[in-house]
């Protein structure tokens, strides 16, 4: 387990992000789907976040992600 400590504190930052479309249109499966992870992890990598899990669901999108 990685945590960040400072003199008398130790936390792990973890977030569960839900993404949803406006009308949440059943959309996301298909040829956009990789698309969408391409754009997720690319922007997750360039901000330094970790993406512990993802999951594309037809309408949204989840993802638990480790900010430093």
């Amino acid at each position: 387990m990685d945590k960040n400590t400072l003199g008398h504190t130790t936390w792990e930052c973890k977030y569960h992000v839900v993404l949803a479309e406006k009308f949440r249109r059943q959309v996301i499966y298909g040829r956009i789907k990789t698309d969408i992870g391409k754009i997720l992890r690319e922007l997750c990598a360039r901000k330094g976040i970790e993406i512990i899990e993802a999951e594309l669901c037809p309408d949204h999108v989840h993802m638990l992600l480790r900010i430093p």
